[in-house]
């Protein structure tokens, strides 16, 4: 009974990616930018039609399309449900209104455009900004923020956890901005299925060896940990140096390529798995597709904004916060891994059906994303 508790952990663990939404790497963000000097006000805040329609059902036709007339015949609405869910205070209660709404088109779809303006009874005192938008409805959801104060730059990430924060006169700390972005460099990789599928995808062949057209269990501990150790090394330098020179403005590659190639990396690292072409040596993989994975957590760090005050250090946070959340996900893997190798239930259950799963998963994507389709609800 432990043996098949721990294999249901594992398998779990596995198929974590199958419960998410079919646009696996990009959760759901709204953008909100704050220029407040003094009293005054101005901002523009984006957000995702998508999003806006689970709240307020703008597809009123119901064709799966959210047309401009469908969006103004809800602008009053929109607005008022947006509004509802900020608030500013310095010195006292800001004064917010729309001004304006207009359409946007982001790498992942069409996005609402609130332009913001408004008036703080204080002048010089700290802001004070709470955000809840669609936290009911989306735990995952997080708010992007990028706010100018009276000159400085400071940015934010606005979740359930702290949806309250506190912005003081002068610029931010660095050892504030290492920490935030040492936070989100965790959370993106923990809620970044493809990147986990594929990870997972090297590690499972991690506690066994090809013999004979067969896999069986090594022999020890050590092998298998030399093994991980290769692949999440290999896999951390190369996504290291996109993840980099994308954020530095570099190297610039389409979001809808780079999706794709992600979903693809992960059809062939599950479909070799099954019919093996590398057996050894899984490291040059992980290193080869790596360098696409670095292009599509530079999107996410992209959308966060890097500051240019801390840019170098934010960028250090936000890769050292990816390679946590990493070893985390094999430190939760490999001593399960290890111990069922030598099991039917491992090497069928996990290994051989884990690895369909994930094939049949990353295919959908891969479709989709390359296609510019929508087969799975999400």
């Amino acid at each position: 009974m432990a043996r098949l508790v721990a294999w249901l952990a594992l398998l779990s663990c596995l198929v974590l990616g199958a419960v998410g939404p079919a646009q696996a790497h990009k959760a759901s963000d709204s953008y909100l930018v704050l220029d407040v000097a003094g009293h005054d006000v101005r901002g523009q805040w984006d957000i995702a039609l998508r999003d806006i329609d689970v709240a307020l059902s703008l597809d009123q036709d119901g064709d799966g399309r959210i047309t401009w007339g469908e969006l103004r015949a809800h602008h009053a609405a929109l607005a008022r449900w947006a509004l509802g869910r900020l608030a500013l205070d310095r010195g006292g209660r800001c004064d917010l209104g729309v001004t304006e709404q207009l359409f946007d088109e982001h790498t992942d779809g069409g996005y609402a455009v609130l332009r913001l303006a408004g008036h703080c009874p204080g002048a010089r005192a700290a802001l004070a900004l709470d955000y809840r938008l669609l936290f009911e409805i989306d735990a995952l959801h997080r708010g992007l923020l990028r706010l100018t104060l009276d000159g400085a730059s400071h940015t934010a990430v606005l979740s359930p956890e702290r949806p309250a924060q506190r912005f003081e006169p002068g610029e931010p700390s660095q050892l504030a901005t290492f920490a935030q972005y040492l936070v989100e460099g965790v959370w993106h990789i923990w809620i970044g299925f493809d990147h986990i599928l594929f990870l997972l995808s090297l590690l499972l062949p991690a506690v066994l060896v090809r013999d004979g057209g067969r896999w069986r269990g090594v022999a020890g501990f050590r092998p298998a940990l030399r093994e991980v150790l290769a692949v999440v090394t290999a896999f951390t330098v190369a996504h290291s140096i996109t993840l980099s020179l994308a954020a530095l403005q570099l190297v610039a590659l389409p979001s809808r390529l780079v999706e794709s190639a992600i979903a693809g990396s992960v059809v062939l690292a599950a479909a070799n798995n099954l019919w093996p072409v590398v057996a050894h040596r899984r490291w040059v993989v992980a290193f080869a597709f790596g360098l696409v994975h670095g292009f599509g957590f530079a999107s996410v760090l992209a959308d966060l904004g890097l500051p240019a005050s801390a840019l170098l250090l934010s960028l250090l946070g936000f890769n050292l916060g990816v390679e946590t959340g990493q070893l985390a996900i094999v430190a939760a893997f490999l001593p399960l891994a290890y111990r069922l190798r030598n099991t039917g239930l491992y090497r069928r259950g996990v290994f051989v059906g884990g690895s369909l799963l994930t094939l049949a998963l990353a295919a959908v994507w891969l479709a989709e994303r390359a296609l510019n389709l929508k087969l799975l609800s999400g």
